[in-house]
Parts: C-alpha cells; structure tokens; sequence
C-alpha cells in the first residue's frame, strides 16, 4: 500500500512536468517575441511548478524508506519538508518576478500580440484546469500536502493565464497596456501562496490539532468496545500522511482483572488500527468504583464543584481511595488560561474547603482533541 501511494505520486508528479515543460517552452517563446512580460511571468511561474513536482517526487522517496534505528517512526516527514521547500521556491520566484515587474512600470514597453499569442493562452488555460483538478485529486487520494498544493497552484496558475489572456484584448481593442501592472498583480499572488502554503507546512510540522471528524471516531471505536465506560485524553502524534500513533486513556470497573485489561486493550489497538487507520501506542487506565462507599456521592458534589469554574471543559479518571481517603481524577482545562498553576490552585482549594474529609489528587490535561 505504501509503495502504491509512492507510485501514484510520482506518476502524477511527472504528468505535471511534462505538461508545465511544455507549457514554459511555448509561452516563453511567445513572451519573448510579443514582448510580454505577463506571460514571461506566467511561464516562470510553470517553471516554478515543474520545481514543485521534482521536489514533490524526491520527498515522496525519503518518506517512503524504511524506519531505521535513527528514525524509529520512519521518514514521512519528508513529504512536509519537501512541501516547505516548494513553498520557498514559489515565494522566492514571486518575489523577483515582482521586481521585475516595477521594472517594466518605471520603464514601460508595448506588447505586440498575435493571433498565436491568444491561442497559445487558451490552450494553456485548458491544459493548467485539467492538471489542476488531476493532480489535487490525486494529492486528496493519497493524502499527500505537497501534490495538493501543486493540484491547487495549478489551478491558480489558469486564472493567471486567464487575466493574461484579458489583457492581451484590452490591449488589441484599446492601445492601452495594463501589463506591467497585472505582472505586479501575478507576482504578489505567486508570493502570497509561497507564503500561505510555508505557513501550512509548518503549522503540520509544529503539530496541529487532530482532525475532529477522526478523533471522535476514534473515541466511538473505542467506547464500543465491551468493558470500556469512558475515552478520554486521546493524543495523537503525525510522522507523515497516513502515519499516525496515539495514546488514549480508558475508564475499567475496580473489579477487572489484569488479564481482562489486557484482553481490552489489545482489542482497542486492533479496532483502531482497522477502523481508523492510526496506531495506538499506550492505552492508560482509569479504575472507576464498583465496590460500592460514597463514590458516586462523592463524584456528583466534586463535579458541582468543578464545573463551577468557568473553563473547566472536562472531568473523568474520578475515582475515590476509601482506604486512604484520597479522590484522584483528571480535568480538561482551555488553552485561554493563562496561568494554570493559580487556576490549579483555585480549584484545590475550593475542594478541599467543601471536602475537607479527602485529599485531592488532581490532573490537569489541555484540550488536545475534540
């Protein structure tokens, strides 16, 4: 499957080099003899898409080695370094198309359009949405960011070629050359989605928030499981597309056995991994009271108390040690507080007023997927 995904990125990586080769080829020829420095621009940005697709297929082949003892998780990162790559290229080539541009507005020269100019455009325009759609397709498929973005770049590149194309007519019917200023306008496009897919890339690379459509399956797979009373604290880690290990942790009965904790959590990690395709790695344990004392008493009055503070978003894992009179459970607490020693304390306190017969170990977790 690995290996399939690969193939699939490299063949549709090179379907975008042949048709962007052909596509600089011809519209820098027609740049140069009509004088256009807007379609000069736009077959650089092609070029800047070839760029994208050679570096797209060489971080597919880091990302698809095997682990070794230096990368235990393997190399899928690759594919975001890669991304991150091509997202340089395409700020740095906007960036110097846009000095070019000013250039030609300071010291402006006419365009000399022909018949083959506008046909050369247009079938640029059907060549560039045709790729587009394949290859962001194909990207969405594999789940590969970087064949994505190239998918998207190429569909913006045919609204560019589009204005191109507008500013050739107005020229031929009015004399007027809007040229240099619609190449300032491709240039600072070309610039800006360099930087919105850099910034992209290392939102991924610094660790996002899990997709909420998985997490919660994943919790529901979970839950389904005989035996299981709550899910809760599930953090998940991303080594690359279709490379992702988790750690959950799950409320049992007092009265399970070892054996039977096992037995659950070897079937949490075999459903998980059929159903959603990610890797659970740890599966903590929260014992929940079944032997009956003041428990459930106990666990109404604490979650009163808690749910009383304002960005307390969560309680689970309670459970109460009659023996020596402790109350341990954990709360999911908002990333809009500030100071969560003092929060912590806050609610301690509070705790221990209105419980004074317990002591109080309390986790505080961060909201770290829905």
């Amino acid at each position: 499957m690995k290996d399939n995904r690969h193939r699939t990125i490299v063949v549709a990586s090179i379907i975008g080099i042949l048709a962007n080769l052909l596509l600089v080829f011809f519209k820098a020829i027609v740049g140069l003899l009509s004088n256009s420095i807007a379609i000069i621009l736009d077959a650089v940005n092609n070029f800047s898409d070839m760029l994208s697709s050679l570096v797209t297929i060489a971080g597919s082949h880091f990302a698809n080695l095997s682990p070794d003892r230096e990368h235990p998780m393997g190399h899928g990162r690759s594919e975001y370094l890669s991304a991150a790559v091509v997202a340089i290229i395409i700020m740095y080539i906007g960036f110097t198309a846009f000095i070019e541009s000013i250039k030609k507005i300071i010291i402006p020269e006419s365009p000399d359009y022909s018949l083959t100019t506008v046909a050369v455009m247009v079938v640029a325009i059907i060549v560039k949405i045709v790729l587009g759609i394949y290859v962001y397709r194909v990207g969405r498929k594999v789940d590969s960011d970087s064949l994505a973005g190239s998918g998207k770049d190429a569909l913006f590149d045919s609204l560019i070629s589009l204005t191109t194309l507008v500013a050739a007519g107005i020229f031929v019917l009015t004399g007027f050359s809007v040229e240099a200023y619609l190449a300032v306008g491709i240039s600072l496009f070309i610039t800006y989605s360099g930087f919105k897919m850099l910034r992209e890339t290392f939102s991924v690379i610094l660790g996002e928030r899990a997709d909420s459509d998985l997490s919660r399956k994943i919790r529901e797979e979970v839950r389904q499981v005989d035996g299981v009373e709550g899910a809760y604290d599930l953090v998940m880690h991303d080594y690359g597309p279709n490379i992702t290990f988790a750690s959950i942790n799950i409320e049992l009965p007092d009265t399970m056995t070892a054996l039977e904790i096992d037995d659950i959590s070897r079937e949490i990690r075999r459903r998980v991994h059929r159903k959603c395709h990610v890797l659970i790695n740890s599966v903590g344990i929260y014992s929940v009271n079944k032997k009956g004392g003041r428990a459930a008493e106990l666990r109404d009055r604490v979650y009163e108390i808690v749910s009383g503070f304002e960005h307390v978003i969560q309680m689970h894992g309670f459970h109460v040690d009659e023996k020596n009179k402790e109350i341990s459970f954990d709360i999911v607490v908002g990333f809009d507080v500030r100071n969560r020693s003092s929060y912590f304390r806050r609610i301690h306190s509070t705790l221990q007023k209105e419980i004074p017969d317990y002591t109080f170990e309390i986790a505080l977790d961060s909201d770290f997927s829905d």
